[in-house]
């Protein structure tokens, strides 16, 4: 028998705004490992941050029989963070820190409790984790995503904790520490909930509960079976729309030709009448029979209406979260097979080993796919392209204008409305255009005018991108930073269609096979312990599949 670790009783969440992010969740979580999915700004990760108790519902209440470790979907890894910070024992090794100086401070033991080992035992864990060279008092701003983000899960393993709760734990990490992520999950013995679209992640998990705008629903099998489940309902209720759709034509039909024989009854009472020449107060008595009929009709003719009215409403609802999000495809420069990128005898700053230095030649008509492990300097790459860094040493000429997107988001302003973001990277569009282009993506004008950072982390990730393709004047290169990460799957696919018409060049970074697999690419730029290697992608993919 399942014991209940996580209760929700009557959860709601409204927005500073007034906007209700949802309402009324009830569920109940156990030892069985759970997923939980739903599509970008739906409120997935406001609903983790309350279950674990680092925020409050607006109503209702979330009862915790244990103890919760929670790991956010934005692993914060800039500013004054150390390591030790970002695995979660920061306030541990400061509290020793002040102990050993003298401190008798209570509050500083209570802190340490019995884990006065926990500097031992966070150098080994980030030794067993392949990151020897990192230090937990170092600055964490010197790390990769991938390997902040491996930082972050080590803190997980750290704290005795009876639950965990992470979102989008995936993100970022490469092919190895994404397997290494699943063996520690599947041989995990307490409670777990996993926010992710990682759909292989997700395919270990025993229960996975959607959130969508009608609320949790819990489905008791894994993502594959989640998928036909939501397959088939979608299908039902989608013939039952159209079903609700074609009974409301067949009654408006019937009301309308019950009108017309009661307007022509009405008719050929008047001319009865006429030619009878009867009293006027006959008259007057068929009148008011004749009226009190029509307003019979009419009222039963209205309240048929509404009731079809509110079937095909309820039909509709069943399938609104079935709306297809789409990027429109950047205007470019064209550039065919002229060059896009030179880098000669560059030696990228952070990098290590063989992938410091790095000579390379893009033309217009490359669509390169960027691979290898955390650490190995893929993103710096990118940044170095952008022109947003200088290489420690070499030359970098970009003779085109590049449209940027890196994996935190920082061409977009937190604090700003995303709209006026966008009037001001695209000037010459139009607002209207540009809401549109929001619009599609599912970003809808009260979205539009919030901050970018009160945005979900899908909804911010499609914002950044479309500001990114949006930008004047058109780029003729194209560089995105792990676009993937944060997306659901119908944005993801929105995302692979786009990305397949676009007939710029293109570097693309990430850690998603099947994502690469999807875009056409030309060329594989692999970050390899021998140094960086370019390879068409179709040989470059046997290669790598023989490897796994």
């Amino acid at each position: 028998m399942t014991k209940t670790l996580l209760t929700l009783e009557g959860v709601t969440c409204v927005l500073p705004d007034g906007r209700t992010l949802f309402s009324d969740l009830n569920a109940s979580f156990d030892e069985r490992p759970t997923g939980l999915v739903g599509r970008n700004g739906v409120g997935k990760s406001v609903l983790a941050r309350m279950v674990a108790g680092l925020s409050e519902p607006t109503h209702g209440r979330c009862i915790r029989a244990s103890g919760v470790y929670y790991l956010a979907q934005h692993v914060d890894s800039g500013g004054e963070l150390s390591v030790a910070a970002l695995a979660g024992v920061g306030e541990m090794f400061a509290a020793l820190e002040r102990i050993e100086a003298g401190s008798t401070d209570p509050r500083d033991f209570d802190v340490v409790g019995d884990r006065w080992d926990v500097r031992e035992r966070l150098r080994d864990a980030l030794s067993a984790e392949g990151l020897p060279h990192v230090q937990g008092a170092g600055s964490a701003a010197t790390l990769s995503g991938g390997e902040a983000m491996r930082v972050a899960l080590l803190g997980a393993r750290l704290h005795d904790a009876d639950y965990l709760i992470l979102d989008e734990p995936s993100n970022h990490l490469d092919r190895d520490a994404r397997s290494a992520l699943r063996l520690w999950l599947r041989a995990w013995n307490g409670g777990l909930l996993v926010v992710s679209h990682d759909r292989e992640l997700l395919g270990d998990m025993e229960r996975i509960v959607e959130l969508s705008s009608q609320g949790l629903r819990s489905y008791g099998g894994d993502y594959a079976f989640y998928a036909e489940a939501r397959d088939q309902e979608r299908a039902a209720a989608r013939r039952s729309l159209d079903a609700s759709r074609v009974e409301r034509k067949r009654a408006e039909l019937t009301m309308r030709e019950r009108q017309e024989r009661q307007a022509r009854r009405q008719a050929r009472g008047r001319r009865d009448a006429d030619d009878a020449n009867l009293p006027r107060i006959s008259l007057g008595g068929r009148k008011s029979r004749s009226e009190a009929t029509a307003g019979k009709l009419i009222r039963q003719r209205d309240a048929t209406r509404a009731a079809l009215a509110e079937k095909v409403a309820d039909a509709a609802r069943g399938v609104t979260d079935d709306a297809v999000p789409a990027l429109l495809a950047p205007e470019t420069v064209r550039v065919d097979g002229r060059r896009v990128a030179l880098l000669e005898g560059v030696v990228l700053p952070h990098a290590r080993g063989g992938t410091q230095a790095i000579d390379l030649v893009l033309r217009g008509s490359q669509r390169v796919g960027v691979t290898g492990p955390n650490g190995s300097g893929k993103s710096t790459l990118l940044h170095l392209l952008a022109g947003r860094i200088a290489p420690t040493a070499g030359t970098v000429d970009v003779p085109v204008r590049a449209a940027w997107l890196d994996q935190r988001l920082a061409t977009l302003d937190a604090t700003r409305p995303l709209i006026e973001q966008m009037r001001e990277a695209a000037p010459s569009a139009g607002e209207d255009a540009l809401r549109l282009r929001l619009a599609l993506l599912g970003l809808d004008a009260a979205k539009v005018g919030l901050p970018a950072g009160k945005l979900s982390g899908g909804e911010r990730l499609k914002a950044a991108l479309a500001h990114a393709l949006a930008t004047e004047p058109p780029a003729g290169l194209l560089l995105l930073d792990e676009p993937g990460n944060h997306l659901d799957i119908a944005s993801l696919e929105a995302l692979e269609a786009m990305l397949r018409q676009y007939d710029g060049a293109l570097v693309v970074v990430s850690h998603d096979e099947a994502f690469l697999d999807r875009l056409d690419l030309t060329d594989r730029l692999s970050a390899t312990p021998e140094g960086w290697r370019m390879q068409p992608w179709g040989f470059a993919h046997e290669v790598f599949a023989n490897d796994r």
